[in-house]
């Protein structure tokens, strides 16, 4: 588009109302479509009316009007019909993996879990943190001594109550790398519902949307990461622009990946792979080198991505799969929440376990460049549906639906847990328009 450039202007609606909104520049996406991200530090009662200029004229219907009110991110304001909120998020009314997920779990024996959990899962895996939510307040007591990850947890779930008004629920989430309930539905005793962030085929951990993802979206626009939003508008030159090879980076969390960097040695024309980091197989590092980070914008500088497992599944193919390179994903047992969605040939090109087959499916993109370039296309567009933002929402909100659905005897909040508190964000003024009356106000 050269030098005249989309401008979108933001504002509350009512000129009695004045909020602070940040907007940066348009993402674009290269193909047509623009993404405006957006910001708000405070909220309005009557709305936002959302401007589109193209020099100086309207344009795309421009303007629209979201009615009010609309409350910034840390605005204590739920919606207390979960119904209308759902519906207000277009959550989908089915998510495939949910429903596989509590096949094993017609009910949930609190009790049994209560007396089981804490020494069975937390002395080994050291990662598990039991929360209750009652009244839609959070509490939590740290099982084991690995549990800093629960920031994302707390991050995610504080966030989500104050958008609507949660379930009362008892569970434990595995805050570590790996599912951790390998018992089969028939065995003595059965499995018993762990939370976890990552599944695998031979587990029947129930799976939420993993840190990672989670953590990006509430990111947005608030700190420097990557996001899963910033991604698309920054895909690297077009597809007949790009370099005609694979490419990965990471560090040494499993073995295939040295592999990668040996055939990648041996077949340089095919395949750039090196490692940034050693910290598993530190006595490889003089055998194959180590090579500089590289920022991830430039990987899709590359036609070809290779997505290898790391411990578990590798949290970076939801950002490989945004952006317009072919994704070749090595076959796992292990998945994220959205894998589901996805089918090999159609959205990336499926690889063996052990790479043999990589080399050819390489070249095979190499001489197949309109079916390659239309399954980079599909699996882009399938990541932007699965990944929006109100889809990770609507994810956990479910989760925690179906879970209070079986529970068989109320949540506790039980000994040694504390209340996770909400931010106390004195800078943006929130005054919530949802809360019941009290009866002297009517």
């Amino acid at each position: 588009s050269g030098t005249t450039q989309f401008k979108v202007v933001i504002k509350a609606l009512s000129p009695k109302e004045v909020t602070r909104i940040h907007t940066p520049r348009p993402l674009d996406r290269n193909d047509g479509t623009f993404l405006m991200r957006y910001r708000m530090y405070g909220s309005v009662r009557k709305g936002l009316k959302i401007e589109i200029f193209y020099g100086d004229q309207h344009v795309a219907q421009s303007p629209y009007i979201l009615k009010g009110p609309v409350y910034h991110e840390y605005c204590d304001c739920p919606e207390e019909d979960p119904e209308v909120w759902q519906n207000i998020m277009s959550c989908p009314s089915q998510e495939p993996q949910i429903t596989k997920d509590f096949l094993s779990f017609p009910t949930i024996d609190l009790q049994r879990m209560l007396k089981e959990i804490p020494t069975k899962f937390s002395q080994t895996r050291g990662a598990i943190v039991h929360y209750t939510i009652l009244n839609n307040h959070i509490y939590r007591r740290s099982l084991g001594k690995y549990t800093d990850f629960k920031m994302f947890s707390d991050e995610m779930f504080l966030s989500l109550a104050r958008k609507v008004r949660l379930p009362d629920v008892e569970f434990y989430l595995n805050v570590g790398d790996w599912p951790v309930e390998y018992r089969k539905a028939n065995d003595t005793p059965g499995p018993i519902p762990v939370i976890s962030w990552c599944g695998s085929v031979d587990s029947r951990d129930i799976v939420l949307p993993t840190y990672d993802v989670t953590h990006s979206t509430l990111e947005t626009l608030r700190g420097v990461t990557n996001d899963l939003l910033s991604i698309q508008g920054n895909t690297g030159p077009f597809w007949e622009n790009k370099t005609e090879r694979a490419l990965f980076r990471g560090r040494d969390s499993r073995e295939e990946r040295l592999h990668l960097v040996k055939l990648s040695k041996e077949n340089p024309e095919l395949l750039d792979a090196g490692i940034t980091g050693y910290f598993f197989f530190r006595e490889k590092e003089k055998e194959l080198g180590k090579v500089q980070l590289m920022g991830f914008f430039d990987f899709f500088k590359y036609k070809y991505q290779v997505n290898v497992d790391g411990t578990v599944a590798a949290y970076r193919f939801p950002y490989l799969l945004l952006g317009d390179s072919l994704v070749l994903k090595q076959d796992s047992q292990y998945y994220e929440h959205f894998y589901i969605g996805l089918k090999p040939w159609k959205h990336y090109v499926p690889v063996k376990r052990n790479l043999e087959d990589l080399l050819e499916k390489i070249k095979w993109a190499k001489e197949n460049d309109g079916e390659a370039r239309k399954i980079a296309k599909e699996g882009q567009l399938m990541a932007r549906e699965l990944l929006q933002p109100h889809r990770l929402y609507c994810y956990y909100y479910k989760v925690l639906q179906q879970y209070a659905k079986r529970q068989a005897s109320k949540p506790e909040i039980q000994d040694g847990m504390e209340l996770v508190p909400q931010p106390d964000d004195r800078d943006s003024v929130c005054s919530c328009h949802r809360k019941k009356p009290l009866r002297e106000d009517l």
